[in-house]
C-alpha cells in the first residue's frame, strides 16, 4: 500500500491555491474554487483541497512536508512571505520542524526527520 493523496478541507479554496503554490506545490488541477490538486515536487504523492461552508472545530489537521534542509527552507519562504509560528527546531524525537497554519488554520510542519522518520532508535519491529 502507498499513500496516493491527502484532502484537506478550506472555506476559500482559491486563497488556500496561493497559499500552497507559495510553498512550492505545483498545481496540476483546478476546474472549479471547490478543488484543486498539487504534485508535491519531490517523490509521488499529490496533496488536494475541497471546498467546505464549515471548518471543523479544534486545530485542524496537521500536514507534514519533509525537506533535506528545514532552515533554508524556511528562510526561502520566509522572503516568499509566508510567516512562521515556530522557526526550525530540533524535536526529541530526532527531527527538526518548523510550524506554520495554512489560511484556514491547518497545521503545516515542515520537517526534516531523514532515517530516524520511519527509523527511530525507538522503532517497534
Amino acid at each position: 500500500m502507498n499513500l496516493n493523496q491527502i484532502t484537506i478541507p478550506s472555506v476559500n479554496v482559491p486563497l488556500s491555491i496561493a497559499f500552497y503554490k507559495k510553498l512550492g506545490l505545483h498545481l496540476i488541477v483546478h476546474t472549479h474554487d471547490a478543488y484543486a490538486r498539487f504534485e508535491c515536487p519531490d517523490g509521488d504523492t499529490t496533496f488536494s483541497i475541497h471546498k467546505v461552508e464549515q471548518l471543523a472545530e479544534g486545530p485542524g489537521i496537521y500536514v507534514y512536508f519533509e525537506v533535506d534542509n528545514v532552515a533554508e527552507t524556511v528562510a526561502n519562504l520566509q522572503k516568499n512571505g509566508i510567516i512562521f509560528d515556530q522557526m526550525a527546531t530540533d524535536q526529541s524525537w530526532l527531527w527538526t520542524e518548523a510550524k506554520l497554519k495554512d489560511p484556514d488554520g491547518n497545521q503545516i510542519i515542515i520537517f526534516h526527520g531523514g532515517e530516524n522518520r520511519k527509523n527511530p532508535p525507538w522503532r517497534m519491529n
